[in-house]
């Protein structure tokens, strides 16, 4: 890059980080303001400024039934995804059978499906098996990942092979071995693939939505959406702004927090940000 272009790309750069940041903005404004502010499109603070908002929203919505569904949810998907995506990278990784290429290229035609294009299919298959409307039917299309295997078997074919042959002499089996040699030392790509599904489940939708009735069970985008409608048709906008904030929170904390080791895994797993 020439010299005169790179404060213009930091501009551009400052620009588009400016523009990201605004909605953001301005919903922590909304809701720290007391009562329904006239100049809601202003993000200008208007004291006093209160919490009186995440408090009226917390007690309004399910909140704490939102968050438990979630968490079950999300914690269960990515536990067995990671247990799954190890095992069939293993075997595509360092296994030798017939078609073994060819069973990859097909196992990762799932990345090029449209997930909406197979809601209807699993709807049908979870009421088959009598998951619908359990968080065990929103988890259950989730189980096996292709990206999650695909991630892993790059993870493991780096690994030399000498750390295997040497807990074999040492009389590990596979389960052994993937255990206490492999996943050790492919950390860095396991926590790459639990912060991409951990945030793709917590913000989904539309399946949530369709595979669940029951207000109880609801996960926190559902929930949060019911909650929204209400509080939106009585003008309580701030309201809404702090229950947004109540779900997009806990990801941006985490995000803060441990936000280089989030860059290192990345980094370290071959994915760019």
């Amino acid at each position: 890059m020439r010299r005169d272009a790179h404060p213009l790309a930091l501009l551009a750069v400052a620009a588009c980080g400016l523009l990201w940041a605004v909605p953001f903005a301005w919903m922590a404004v909304a809701s720290l303001r007391p009562g329904i502010p006239a100049d809601i499109a202003s993000l200008l603070p208007r004291l006093p400024l209160g919490f009186a908002n995440f408090a009226e929203a917390w007690t309004s919505g399910a909140f704490p039934t939102w968050y438990v569904n979630t968490i079950i949810v999300c914690g269960g998907i990515v536990l067995i995804q990671i247990v799954c995506s190890a095992l069939a990278g293993y075997a595509f990784a360092r296994l030798r059978f017939p078609c073994r290429d060819l069973l990859f290229a097909a196992f990762l035609l799932q990345l090029l499906l449209v997930p909406t294009l197979l809601i209807a299919p699993n709807l049908a298959t979870i009421v088959g098996l009598h998951l619908y409307d359990r968080l065990t039917g929103i988890m259950a299309p989730y189980l096996a990942s292709a990206f999650g295997t695909l991630l892993m078997r790059q993870a493991f074919r780096a690994i030399p092979r000498d750390y295997e042959e040497a807990a074999m002499i040492d009389g590990a089996g596979v389960i052994a071995l993937i255990r206490h040699v492999l996943l050790p030392l492919a950390r860095p790509s396991i926590v790459a693939f639990a912060i991409v599904s951990v945030t793709f489940h917590w913000n989904e939708f539309l399946w949530p939505l369709m595979a669940v009735s029951s207000p109880d069970r609801q996960v926190l985008t559902v929930g949060l959406a019911s909650f929204a409608s209400g509080s939106e048709a009585g003008g309580e906008w701030g309201v809404v702004a702090a229950g947004t904030i109540l779900v997009a929170g806990p990801l941006l904390v985490a995000f803060l927090l441990f936000q280089k080791r989030f860059t290192a895994s990345f980094v370290f797993s071959g994915l760019k940000g």
